[in-house]
């Protein structure tokens, strides 16, 4: 049964001004949406009074339906907020109530006449306490795919490495994390120079672990790797049907999916020219624009990495002087491994304890003419040969400590014309030979980043011979 009042009195108050009339809904439909038996609707005028009760009411408050009816809403329901809804003129929605000793969901929104309070309405959007659970059941899964997907994504864009990971205690290396734990307190450009293999990747990673963009995203750019028809769009994005073959969704690009973290530009004199323009923008604005989109601000922090001389590249105009000094406020300098002699059996010792866990082998050890060695050693390769060194030696190695024998010649055997720390060493022509030839391999694969098509290429030999020289000299 519907109790409505005065509705018949009002029936055209709220469509007078939009040019429709109140008869032309069918009045059994009008009834059907006021008494529909999924939201118990209550209306109250401007004065609190109930004007209206829809049936599904009946048996939630103390007072019955049709006894409700002109009364002030504060008589049915004691702690109801109605009247504060006509005070404040604000709407209420999806807030919990108990009625009967159950949780109840509710809407409360007031209703305006020529800018002016007439009423309020309020209705129960959960009547029943399953359908509730069943809500909170669907917020709970959608909650876990979250999770899940947050811990996938963090897993491809968090940060790996700490400043536990960084080891070594010459004086060269302490002033580099020293400076490097002063960078990571601001959100200033940081800048780091080192050859190749020195670590720049690692320190950027500690300097976002211990910055307050911690628990946000680290996201690597690799400057010379982006084909240039690519470049735009993976560090930009674009929109959804932007160009053909683009995505339905659309894509974030890095600097977005760095927004609130840190993205970590390596390889940043190898950035094409085009490519600095944009990026001198965005690092001046903190704006970025999607193929297809609009500008939207972000907020990111920016390290950058080079093994180039930078200051070279701006006189010869191949790097932009503007973008030079946006880059460089903190710049941090990492030394070779030949600079830090005193770092080297550290360093080699933590990659075998790392090494040996994970194959589940119990070498600690490391002989004495192949410590040496290791000293002696120009480590071209730097931090990252000698950690394959410390592999191949472990795969070599038979007992329980790392032997002379179980290095490669390249680091055993001294280039011609400097002397020897022991006699033993092997200076057949052969030997001096395949030195020379597993050099040059792990100096091709240093400088192309591993990719074995491209330093056969460079070697001039072709692909299977590559596989097979490096198979022959252990190179993994």
């Amino acid at each position: 049964m519907i109790h409505a009042g005065k509705l018949n009195e009002k029936k055209n108050a709220g469509l007078a001004d939009s040019g429709l009339s109140i008869e032309d809904i069918p009045e059994d439909l009008l009834m059907a949406l006021l008494d529909n038996p999924y939201e118990s609707l209550i209306l109250i005028d401007s004065e609190g009074i109930i004007r209206f009760m829809s049936s599904s009411n009946e048996g939630i408050y103390p007072i019955p339906v049709k006894d409700a009816i002109g009364r002030h809403i504060t008589e049915v329901s004691a702690d109801t907020r109605m009247p504060r809804i006509l005070q404040t003129r604000k709407a209420e929605i999806g807030r919990s109530m108990v009625l009967k000793n159950q949780h109840r969901v509710v809407a409360r929104i007031p209703l305006f006449k020529d800018g002016r309070v007439v009423g309020a309405a309020g209705k129960l959007m959960f009547m029943s306490p399953e359908k509730l659970k069943e809500l909170y059941g669907r917020i709970d899964a959608l909650k876990n795919n979250l999770d899940f997907y947050k811990e996938t994504l963090n897993q491809v864009y968090g940060s790996r490495y700490t400043f536990e990971n960084i080891i070594g205690n010459s004086a060269l290396s302490l002033k580099a994390k020293a400076l490097a734990r002063q960078a990571a307190e601001s959100d200033s450009p940081v800048l780091i120079i080192g050859e190749s293999g020195t670590g720049k990747e690692l320190f950027a990673h500690a300097i976002h672990q211990i910055s307050r963009r911690r628990n946000h995203n680290f996201v690597k750019v690799n400057s010379a790797s982006i084909p240039g028809e690519l470049i735009e769009s993976e560090l930009f994005g674009y929109e959804p049907g932007a160009f053909t073959g683009a995505r339905k969704q659309g894509k974030p690009g890095k600097f977005e999916l760095s927004h609130q973290g840190t993205i970590f530009l390596d390889e940043i004199g190898d950035m094409p020219p085009l490519l600095q323009v944009k990026l001198m923008r965005v690092l001046q604005e903190k704006e970025i624009e999607r193929i297809g989109g609009k500008p939207r601000q972000i907020d990111f922090r920016v390290i950058s990495a080079t093994n180039l001389d930078l200051e070279t590249m701006v006189r010869l105009k191949t790097f932009r002087l503007d973008l030079f000094y946006r880059l460089n406020v903190i710049i941090i300098r990492l030394p070779p491994l030949r600079d830090i002699r005193e770092d080297i059996l550290p360093i080699f010792n933590h990659f075998l304890n790392q090494l040996s866990l994970e194959n589940h082998r119990k070498i600690h050890a490391i002989s004495t003419e192949a410590a040496a060695a290791l000293r002696q050693y120009s480590w071209p390769g730097n931090i990252r040969e000698l950690r394959n060194v410390a592999e191949r030696a472990l795969i070599v190695c038979r007992g329980d400590r790392i032997e002379l024998n179980d290095l490669p010649m390249s680091v055993t055997v001294k280039p011609p014309g400097e002397p020897h720390s022991n006699n033993a060493l092997d200076l057949s022509l052969k030997a001096l030979i395949e030195n020379a030839e597993r050099a040059a391999i792990l100096q091709a694969l240093e400088a192309t980043g591993h990719n074995r098509n491209m330093a056969a290429a460079l070697l001039k030999i072709h692909r299977t011979g590559l596989y097979q020289k490096m198979k022959k000299y252990r190179i993994s």
